[in-house]
C-alpha cells in the first residue's frame, strides 16, 4: 500500500514537540545545576558560564547517600531474582496444587497501599532491630521487586517449548541443573527485565526509606534530596546537581537494557 504523500511531517512535529515538552523539566534541572548558588528562577536559559560548585557541594553533602541507594537498589535486586527465580520455575514447570491461587495472592500483594506494608514493617523491624539498616530496607524494597519478577519470569518459562526440558531430563540433567543451565539461559531478556524494574522500584523509593530510617547513617538518596531542600533552599544549584546524579544511574540502566526490557516484556505473550 502506498503511503499518504506528507502524513508523517504532522507526526514528527507533533511528536518533537511532546518530546520536548516532556524533557524540558530534565534540561531545566541540568541548566539550574550548572549556576551559581541562588535562585534559579532568575538563571539564564543556557549556562553561558558552567559552574560546577553545585556538584562539589552535592558529592560532599550527598555522596553517601547516594552510594546507600546504590547498595540498597543492587541488594534488592539479588534478592529478588534469588527467590522470584525458583518461584518462578516451581510455578510453570511443577503441577503444584492450588498454583492458581498463589498467582493471584501475588497480584494482591501489588494491590496493598504502600503506607500499610511501611507501617507494619516498622513494627516489625523495631522489635528485630532492623531500623536503619541496609538489610531492613533491602527485604523493604524486595516486597514490591519479588512479585513483579515472578510474574515476568513465569510469562517468559512458559514460553520454554517443553522439549528442551525434556531433552535435557533424558541426558540425565536433574531438576537443579535443567533450571540452571536451561531455564535461566533462556529466560536472559526477563531475568534483565526483572533486575532492570526492581532497580528502579528501588532506587526511586520514599515511602520505606521515610519510614524506615531515622539517622543519617543509612539514608537513600531519595531522602537524602528530600532534607537538602529544607535545609539548603539558597543552594538549589546543588540541590538540582543531587537531583541530576540521582537520575544518570537509571537512565544509563534504561539506555543500556532497553533492547532486552522490551524482549523481556513480551516474552511468552504469544503463548
Amino acid at each position: 500500500m502506498k503511503r499518504a504523500p506528507g502524513r508523517g511531517w504532522p507526526s514528527t512535529v507533533v511528536g518533537i514537540a511532546l518530546l520536548a515538552l516532556m524533557l524540558f523539566p530534565v534540561y531545566w534541572m541540568v541548566n539550574a545545576s550548572l549556576q551559581p548558588a541562588g535562585n534559579t528562577l532568575q538563571r539564564t536559559w543556557f549556562p553561558s558560564h558552567p559552574d560546577l560548585s553545585g556538584y562539589v557541594t552535592a558529592l560532599r553533602d550527598q555522596g553517601r547517600n547516594l552510594v546507600t541507594s546504590l547498595v540498597v537498589a543492587l541488594g534488592s535486586v539479588v534478592l529478588s531474582l534469588g527467590l522470584a527465580a525458583p518461584a518462578a520455575y516451581a510455578l510453570t514447570q511443577f503441577r503444584l496444587r492450588g498454583a492458581d491461587l498463589v498467582l493471584f495472592g501475588i497480584l494482591i500483594t501489588q494491590m496493598a497501599p504502600g503506607i500499610a506494608v511501611a507501617n507494619a514493617l516498622y513494627g516489625a523491624y523495631n522489635d528485630l532491630g532492623l531500623l536503619n539498616s541496609y538489610l531492613g530496607l533491602i527485604l523493604a524494597d524486595s516486597t514490591a521487586g519479588v512479585p513483579f519478577a515472578i510474574i515476568i519470569m513465569r510469562a517468559s518459562m512458559r514460553s520454554i517449548p517443553g522439549e528442551i526440558i525434556e531433552a535435557a531430563r533424558v541426558d540425565g540433567a536433574g531438576r537443579l541443573r535443567v533450571f540452571r543451565s536451561v531455564v535461566l539461559p533462556v529466560s536472559a531478556n526477563a531475568l534483565i527485565t526483572a533486575a532492570v524494574f526492581t532497580f528502579l522500584f528501588t532506587w526511586s523509593d520514599f515511602l520505606f526509606a521515610l519510614t524506615l530510617t531515622t539517622t543519617e547513617s543509612v539514608r537513600p538518596v531519595t531522602l537524602g534530596i528530600y532534607q537538602y531542600i529544607g535545609a539548603h533552599t539558597n543552594q538549589w544549584n546543588a540541590i538540582t546537581a543531587t537531583a541530576v546524579m540521582a537520575s544518570v544511574p537509571a537512565a544509563v540502566m534504561l539506555v543500556v537494557a532497553q533492547r532486552y526490557v522490551t524482549d523481556g516484556a513480551t516474552d511468552g505473550a504469544a503463548k
